[in-house]
């Protein structure tokens, strides 16, 4: 037996919120769901804490799998054990795309972009930003993890400021793990901002303040 591979086009989806009133302070913030969930749900989720002033793109994950047997409700993957580094690959290229496409229609440039992740795609989200340090302004975790092939002894450098949130009670990344990410953080890049806060794996209710000023901090206002 013999395995061959090919390459094969695949149709990829966003949803797009562009608020009223683009001006000089609006950003764009490129929201990636976690694992068995959709960017409807993410759209709905991001908008809540950074407010309905701030242009959204939720990108919809590549593997669409049936929650359950039977069910008829599809949620979404971004990566699996098997041949991760094409999932990788394939994540870098959704990712860079919506960032130009939709920067470019709404004319937020790269330095007022922010990616930002929950669970799952949290850890992607890390590589791309040291892959492509230009493309975003910061990157925002939400109850995920860092790569696991990370190295800390050779970091890899982040030049994009970070803002880690995670849950004291997540059930997926515990708090003894997740309480060393800013320190490892920080041996790579020379922004960041790690906050622990009650509650299991869920998209927090109460970050807004947290992140509008962490956002505040990291964005110059004359932008």
């Amino acid at each position: 037996m013999t395995e061959r591979t090919f390459s094969a086009r695949l149709g990829c989806r966003y949803l797009l919120h562009a608020p009223d009133d683009i001006g000089p302070k609006t950003v764009l913030v490129v929201a990636l769901h976690g694992f068995s969930q959709n960017p409807e749900d993410m759209l709905s989720l991001t908008g809540d804490m950074v407010g309905p002033h701030q242009a959204i793109a939720a990108i919809e994950g590549p593997y669409g799998f049936f929650l359950g047997v039977g069910a008829d409700k599809v949620g979404y993957g971004w990566i699996t054990s098997r041949r991760p580094a094409e999932s990788i690959r394939l994540h870098h290229e959704m990712v860079g795309h919506v960032l130009e496409e939709a920067g470019r229609e709404l004319a937020i440039p790269a330095q007022r972009r922010v990616l930002l992740g929950f669970s799952q795609s949290v850890s992607l989200n890390y590589r791309f930003a040291a892959a492509h340090p230009d493309s975003v302004r910061g990157v925002a975790a939400i109850c995920g993890a860092l790569p696991g092939d990370w190295d800390d002894a050779r970091p890899t450098p982040l030049r994009p400021a970070v803002l880690h949130i995670a849950r004291a009670d997540d059930e997926f990344y515990p708090a003894e793990r997740t309480e060393q990410y800013g320190r490892r953080l920080r041996l790579r890049c020379d922004d960041v901002e790690f906050q622990l806060l009650p509650g299991g794996h869920r998209f927090p209710s109460r970050a807004g303040p947290i992140w509008e000023s962490w956002l505040n901090r990291i964005l110059p206002l004359e932008l």
